[in-house]
């Protein structure tokens, strides 16, 4: 399945705008599958743990600031090519400089509030995953 998956969070900025089902329909409409999906909130404990490799940048604690301000909405998904095709149908991570029609383009404030996560690598995808999600919440 490597290859195959991706983790998405649909980020706390996006969520309390009420962009949730836009981004769903957006993701399904691409041709991904949703392996399993969970509205949750972040501890701060947790999304220190999340985001660890950038505990050394200046933007880490404002980063978890913003994590942990209200609900996210994580999923595991699936498509030939997952992570590479899923960066492009996200956008850049500073929203005026995402492709027109991306998520991050229509949806994103600033490059700190970009309204969704997507992993950067296969394996990086399956870490993330296991993250969010025991066994039983997959297919």
């Amino acid at each position: 399945m490597a290859g195959r998956i991706t983790l998405t969070m649909i980020k706390p900025d996006a969520v309390a705008d009420g962009h949730t089902g836009k981004i769903v329909d957006m993701i399904i409409g691409a041709g991904y599958k949703i392996q399993a999906m969970k509205l949750t909130r972040l501890s701060k404990e947790k999304a220190e743990e999340f985001y660890a490799i950038h505990k050394e940048r200046s933007f880490f604690g404002e980063l978890v600031a913003f994590m942990t301000e209200g609900p996210i909405v994580a999923a595991i998904l699936e498509k030939d090519n997952a992570v590479e095709s899923f960066r492009n149908l996200i956008g850049a991570t500073d929203p005026a400089k995402a492709a027109p029609g991306t998520i991050r383009n229509l949806f994103a404030k600033s490059i700190e509030a970009n309204a969704v996560h997507g992993s950067d690598s296969a394996d990086n995808a399956a870490i993330e995953g296991n993250f969010f999600f025991s066994q039983m919440e997959r297919p």
